[in-house]
């Protein structure tokens, strides 16, 4: 991505708006929850008319208070990604969804490193959010290596975020960093293996 601003990365790798009802009934269809990431208010009115479940918050969204507010008014449950936020920013993003009526919040530690060397993503952080923020902690992970995952949830991370692709060779911004199906049943395999040791 060097050399491109978030603008022509938002541009290049955003979901358009007419493939959402298609994937959200294809979700339904298989037994999953189909969500995805606002990025304004109006993203958020659009993906209240489709009935989401809930919503994400990208990292670098977590200072834009407006649509916070916006999105803890639907009344839904909140998974946020940290990225390069600090606890009192990310404490600030809490109190702002639940004033505005958010029912449950979910942190994902994360680096915003694409891919994330695991000598950057500092783990232990993950018991320490849990102490200090008191709510559902878990990571998302941009590297290929799954190790960093299967460490977190041994470290008490509740949810896992990671990139997917049917292919890596298809191309696209994610897919240096993206799972492969077979890759993503491993980690599955593995962190469920994990909770049972636990």
């Amino acid at each position: 991505w060097n050399g491109k601003t978030l603008y022509d990365l938002y541009h290049e790798a955003h979901t358009p708006w007419e493939w959402h009802e298609p994937l959200a009934r294809l979700a339904h269809e298989e037994g999953l929850d189909f969500f995805s990431t606002p990025f304004d208010s109006t993203s958020v009115d659009f993906l209240e008319k489709i009935k989401v479940p809930c919503y994400k918050v990208a990292s670098f969204e977590v200072g834009d208070l407006e649509l916070l507010k916006k999105i803890g008014s639907t009344k839904k449950p909140v998974i946020i990604s940290r990225g390069m936020a600090n606890l009192q920013e990310i404490k600030l993003a809490i109190k702002t969804l639940k004033k505005a009526g958010a029912p449950s919040i979910a942190i994902l530690h994360c680096v915003s490193s694409y891919p994330a060397n695991p000598d950057e993503m500092n783990i232990f952080t993950v018991p320490v959010l849990r102490k200090k923020l008191r709510t559902i902690i878990g990571i998302s992970d941009h590297n290929l290596d799954s190790s960093v995952t299967i460490a977190a949830v041994a470290l008490g991370a509740k949810m896992v975020e990671k990139h997917v692709t049917l292919k890596r060779s298809d191309g696209g911004p994610d897919a240096a960093f993206s799972l492969e199906p077979r890759e993503l049943k491993e980690l599955v395999k593995s962190i469920r293996v994990v909770e049972k040791s636990l």
